[in-house]
């Protein structure tokens, strides 16, 4: 074999950190050690990796076509590692999820994850579908947990469970007693919804097609909570995923209404890159979510 999987180590932590002296600093080497070695690598193969701007180092396309294959040999490495040492196959797993499932399920998703496999190193990162998205993409993410749905032939996406949203308003609203609501009276009320970019606010545009350009969209906000305190003071009515807005049913806060023709049902997924090497640690993460998706905590909704 004419590479190392030192050498491809390096590579990735320059490719990350578009720095040698970084790269060197996080991989415990001299700087003298990171270059060599990085140097050999394109040498042997008579190749640039990088382009050298100054001090910094910016992939290449040649670079950019060898990262995932790295990433992937890199993370069967270190599952191979983890077995010789007879440690358990979970290790560090790297999640991403949108805003409704980061802030409302992931932490006890997470404590119970981490109460079967303690050995487990979990981090968590919590942004809008089209962020979750570009992180996996670039391999930033092992795993994300999206709301909306996605073309990107790079990722592969997979179903995880059922979600349902549901439109609100605070008590002494004058739809609050209405049995249901009419178009016409959605299409008069003022609105309080997520930002483009976001599954909820996808779940939210298809829920409403054929009315949707009729609508008054008063207020656009990146946070559900954000969201739920300016229905509650009395700017709008909203529309969240029933995850967020059971605590605030169950206190009286916020009521439910009633849109029974309209189909405000949709689909979580797992989103993964198809060319990142799915490590048994992720395989665990993935079964472990959809028994608890069918199990105790699935059957609040």
């Amino acid at each position: 074999m004419r590479y190392t999987l030192k050498q491809l180590q390096v590579f990735l932590a320059v490719a990350k950190h578009r720095n040698v002296s970084i790269a060197a600093s996080e991989l415990a080497l001299s700087q003298s050690a990171a270059s060599t070695s990085l140097k050999e690598l394109e040498s042997r193969f008579d190749v640039d990796l990088f382009d050298r701007i100054g001090k910094r180092l910016q992939l290449n396309e040649r670079g950019s076509l060898l990262k995932p294959k790295a990433e992937a040999l890199m993370d069967q490495a270190e599952g191979i590692e983890r077995a010789l040492m007879g440690a358990e196959q979970v290790g560090r797993i790297k999640v991403g999820a949108t805003l409704s499932i980061g802030n409302y399920l992931a932490v006890e998703i997470i404590a119970a994850f981490i109460d079967t496999h303690p050995e487990a190193e979990v981090s968590l990162q919590v942004a809008n579908t089209e962020t979750i998205a570009a992180r996996v993409q670039d391999f930033s993410l092992d795993i994300g947990l999206i709301e909306g749905e996605l073309q990107a032939p790079d990722l592969e996406i997979q179903h995880w469970r059922d979600d349902e949203l549901a439109v609100f308003c605070p008590p002494g609203h004058p739809l609050a007693n209405k049995a249901k609501l009419s178009d016409a009276e959605l299409m008069a009320a003022d609105w309080i919804v997520r930002e483009k970019g976001s599954g909820t606010r996808q779940a939210f545009e298809r829920a409403m097609s054929g009315i949707l350009s009729a609508l008054h969209l008063r207020l656009e906000l990146q946070h559900t909570e954000g969201i739920k305190r300016a229905v509650e003071a009395g700017l709008g009515i909203g529309c969240l995923s029933k995850i967020t807005l059971q605590d605030a049913f169950q206190r009286g806060k916020l009521l439910p209404l009633a849109v029974p023709h309209r189909d405000w049902t949709r689909k979580l997924y797992f989103v993964l890159h198809r060319q990142k090497y799915v490590s048994d640690g992720v395989r665990s993460w993935m079964d472990h979510c959809r028994r608890l998706s069918a199990g105790s905590w699935a059957s609040k909704q």
